[in-house]
């Protein structure tokens, strides 16, 4: 059955939201940040790790399974739950973002994207219908509408043929959904151009999808204001009582700050690709653990942290991990980050149910980032 959302709070002093759906006998609360697993894997990390650190959605990436292993084989094993034995729930994107990447301007037609498979050079075509098609096969509980994936920077007039392209695109794609059980998401584009976001988020919302996401957003920014911004002339049109989604956001600040702007759901590869570099996430800002001052250091990454690197290894040791390019160094620093970025969206939503999102975020900067912090 599809996530039945519920908004149960709006903060008195801002737009943050809280809420809950219920998957498997459990509930899982919004705001809430959402670990992603490329290739049905997180990487280092097992579904059971995953789960101990009291994650709630995970996201897959289309594009990658489609190519390998291929949609054909994770549905004859039963979907990508039993597949990669996870029991929560998974959302997958459309590919969009890959294909994006690998393409020309010139290969961006009304059918779709022509590109080529960075594998082993062969041109392929990802289309709405396809996009879903491959969704549906992979039973995922959310699935992302295929849409186009221009930079925030792209002029007005580009950006303006753009959306309407998407919506093109995303009423196709509403069309050829078939999985019942799956929520169908749209994605509202526009840069940073408060008349597209509103024409994108109106006319999205006029589609009828499950749930919402705001796209653009996560890269090719100026500056942080840029992005909270978008985030407000999106979520200003969205309905209340439908799931909110930033794509690809997971700098600790930028979820404070989505979260006071009425986004529920965040996601980014972040915390794994920092861990496989040796940086970890702390309440008193980012550490890179092959510094040399880590060395003779025995304490735990962090004091206060619950998660599995921080109640059994210290700093000195997981250095020397990643210093000898131990995989297990890695893992530690994976469960830690993810951990963080979980604990943060719980801090959150305990601050909502207080009413005191904006004395948290205070706070949190104060301490993370500094006195001198600014919005860059």
């Amino acid at each position: 059955m599809k996530l039945d959302f519920k908004l149960k709070k709006e903060e008195k002093n801002t737009k943050a939201r809280l809420g809950e759906f219920t998957y498997n006998g459990k509930v899982y609360e919004t705001p809430m940040f959402m670990p992603v697993g490329t290739q049905a894997s997180i990487k280092t990390l097992s579904p059971e790790e995953i789960k101990e650190m009291n994650a709630g959605i995970i996201l897959s990436n289309t594009y990658h399974l489609w190519l390998r292993p291929g949609e054909d084989i994770v549905n004859k094993a039963g979907g990508l739950h039993k597949f990669m034995n996870y029991d929560g729930p998974i959302l997958t994107d459309s590919g969009g973002f890959q294909v994006f990447s690998l393409a020309k301007p010139k290969d961006i037609s009304e059918e779709g994207v022509v590109f080529k498979n960075h594998l082993n050079g062969d041109k392929l075509l990802l289309t709405p219908e396809k996009s879903i098609a491959i969704q549906n096969k992979l039973d995922s509980d959310i699935a992302m509408s295929f849409d186009e994936c221009p930079p925030a920077s792209a002029s007005y007039e580009y950006l303006k043929q753009s959306i309407e392209r998407t919506l093109r695109w995303a009423e196709r794609g509403k069309k050829a959904h078939q999985n019942e059980n799956q929520m169908l998401f749209g994605i509202v584009q526009g840069g940073y151009y408060e008349d597209l976001r509103k024409f994108s988020a109106e006319e999205t919302v006029k589609l009828g999808f499950d749930g919402y996401s705001i796209g653009g957003v996560a890269n090719d920014h100026e500056s942080k204001e840029d992005m909270y911004k978008a985030f407000i002339y999106s979520t200003e049109y969205l309905p209340k009582d439908k799931l909110r989604y930033a794509m690809g956001i997971g700098e600790p600040i930028d979820i404070i700050e989505g979260v006071i702007r009425g986004i529920d759901l965040f996601d980014c590869v972040s915390p794994t690709r920092l861990a496989r570099h040796g940086h970890a996430l702390t309440g008193n800002g980012k550490i890179n653990l092959k510094n040399a001052k880590y060395k003779e250091d025995f304490t735990p990454i962090s004091p206060k942290c619950d998660c599995y690197a921080c109640k059994h290894y210290t700093k000195a040791y997981i250095k020397h991990l990643i210093n000898a390019e131990e995989t297990f160094g890695a893992r530690l620093l994976s469960i830690h980050n993810i951990r963080f970025l979980i604990s943060l969206t719980e801090e959150i939503r305990d601050a909502i149910k207080n009413d005191t999102l904006l004395a948290y975020r205070d706070a949190f900067i104060q301490n993370y980032y500094g006195e001198d912090y600014e919005q860059k």
